[in-house]
């Protein structure tokens, strides 16, 4: 995944994209927290963070289609 995932591009992708990056991001945000609480070291300690922020991001996008259907 890219570093940081502008909202404007989750945009153009369809909704099952969006649903199975998201379930991508937060397999490997899993993955990552695994690897930290086993007392293992991160390759990049910033990356827990941006794969955070990709997930909220699209959340964010995925409420405001959800949102828009319904209005």
């Amino acid at each position: 995944m890219p570093k940081q995932i502008k909202a404007e591009e989750i945009r153009t992708w369809s909704d099952v994209e969006r649903k199975k990056r998201l379930t991508d991001l937060r397999h490997e945000l899993l993955a990552l927290r695994s690897i930290h609480t086993g007392g293992g070291v991160r390759d990049n300690p910033a990356k827990p963070k941006q794969l955070r922020r990709a997930i909220a991001r699209i959340l964010t996008v995925m409420n405001e289609k959800k949102n828009e259907i319904e209005s």
